[in-house]
C-alpha cells in the first residue's frame, strides 16, 4: 500500500517546513536583538566586560559578559580578536533594528 503522498510531494512539504522554520528562527533572533537594545537603552556610556566574539570586514562583534547582549564595536576595533576580553562602552543603541554599538575603552 502506498503513503498518502507522493515523492515529489513530500519535498515540497519538506521545504516549505524548512523554511517557515528558517523564517522563525530569524524572527526569534531579532526580537532577542530588540529585548537587549532596549533594556541597554537607559545605559549609554556606561562600561562593560565583554569577549570578542567575531571579527569580518563587516565589523567586530563582542558579547556582554554579565547580559546576553551583543553588539558592534564601532570605535577601537583595530587589533582585538576573537577570544579577547574587552572592556567597551555602550556607545548607541537601534530598539527597532535591534543594534546595540560598543566603543573600545
Amino acid at each position: 500500500m502506498a503513503g498518502p503522498y507522493a515523492e515529489p510531494e513530500l519535498a515540497a512539504i519538506a521545504a516549505h517546513c524548512t523554511e517557515r522554520e528558517d523564517a522563525a528562527r530569524k524572527v526569534e533572533r531579532l526580537m532577542r536583538k530588540v529585548v537587549a537594545a532596549n533594556w541597554l537603552s537607559g545605559r549609554i556610556g556606561e562600561v562593560f566586560d565583554a569577549i570578542v566574539t567575531g571579527a569580518s570586514p563587516k565589523g567586530t562583534y563582542v558579547r556582554l559578559k554579565k547580559c546576553p547582549a551583543d553588539g558592534r564595536v564601532v570605535k577601537g576595533e583595530k587589533g582585538i580578536d576573537v577570544g579577547d576580553r574587552v572592556k567597551v562602552k555602550l556607545a548607541a543603541v537601534d530598539v527597532a533594528k535591534g543594534f546595540i554599538d560598543f566603543e573600545r575603552v
